[in-house]
């Protein structure tokens, strides 16, 4: 090749190059132009819409334009990833994903998207804990203990609720039966507000909730905390024992959110979201406002958060291995 045609050659490249840098650059600085569509796939009032809604009022103000929260509850939150995992990757619609959808690719047969695939993992926001709460007016127990004995008494079972079949709730609960041998009802809900109405009504006799929905209500005395389900205890309820505490081993499962979009998602979107992201979580009144409703801010990178999905997709694939839990 003469030398003249190789530098022509190298030169062109180097445009494109700089073309390509120049138009990621120009779509950071362009975007957004309209309003962001926020994907909550539980109904209004559980964990995920509390943090989705906090988060997308700020994210308002950084971004310059409205950030709308949209749930679409149904089959343990996959309706609303399998939207999102489908919808045009221009930075517009994104999903408050959480801890169950590490889950559910293990528990259901056939899934129309996949989590680790087709969904780009962006920032996590907050971890929660889940706790083993009772209607204190219905039930007596006073610790796990008790309440053991009494549901291997009960006729008919004891029912637990969960945010839905594949949730954390459920798997916590198919893991605390089989430590305890206690014969538990599982009802699943399609989120964490018609199952604490209902915990309260006495239509189920305990649930494994994230702290937040119900942590207003244990203050009240309306349920009684009797176990955290994460190794060590919340900051927000420090006498409250551990399952491990409680004398059932290897429990450790708390229930992470994070924002993703669309797997084709141009990077520097992304970049721009996780910073604005970080940079809110981090923010003392944001950070205030999480503590008040149980949560723990964590914030991460993008490579961070996408290496949680991918040990938590290990982690759980066993424990419902282990625990036989199927889903058509």
């Amino acid at each position: 090749m003469r030398g003249t045609e190789l530098v022509r050659r190298i030169s062109g490249a180097a445009v494109l190059a700089a073309g390509l840098i120049v138009s990621g650059t120009c779509l950071a600085q362009e975007w957004p132009a309209k309003p962001i569509t926020l994907v909550v796939p539980f109904p209004s009032g559980g964990t995920t819409d509390v943090l989705a809604r906090a988060l997308g009022d700020q994210l308002s103000k950084s971004l310059g334009q409205p950030v709308i929260v949209e749930n679409r509850p149904g089959a343990g939150a996959t309706v609303g990833a399998d939207y999102v995992a489908k919808s045009k990757p221009d930075g517009y619609t994104l999903l408050m994903g959480a801890v169950h959808h590490t889950i559910a690719s293990s528990v259901y047969k056939k899934l129309p998207y996949s989590f680790q695939t087709d969904l780009a993992p962006i920032a996590t926001v907050a971890m929660v804990p889940n706790v083993l709460v009772i209607n204190a007016a219905r039930t007596p127990a006073k610790n796990v203990t008790e309440l053991v004995a009494l549901a291997k008494k009960a006729s008919p079972e004891f029912a637990y609720g969960s945010n839905g079949n594949g949730t954390a709730q459920h798997l916590i609960g198919t893991q605390f039966q089989t430590a305890t041998g206690a014969p538990l009802l599982h009802v699943p809900y399609k989120g964490s507000g018609p199952l604490t109405t209902d915990l309260l009504g006495g239509q189920v006799t305990m649930s494994f909730d994230t702290l937040t929905p119900v942590l207003q209500h244990i203050k009240s005395g309306k349920l009684r905390a009797l176990a955290v389900t994460t190794a060590r205890r919340s900051s927000v309820l420090p006498d409250v024992p551990t399952l491990e505490e409680s004398g059932l081993k290897g429990f450790d499962i708390g229930t992470w959110f994070g924002v993703l979009a669309p797997a084709a998602t141009s990077a520097p979107i992304v970049t721009r979201l996780n910073a604005e992201i970080v940079k809110i979580v981090k923010s003392p009144d944001f950070q205030q406002r999480m503590l008040a409703v149980g949560a723990e801010p964590m914030a991460s990178t993008p490579q961070e958060f996408a290496r949680r999905i991918q040990d938590e997709t290990v982690k759980f694939a066993r424990l419902v291995k282990d625990g036989k839990v199927t889903i058509e």
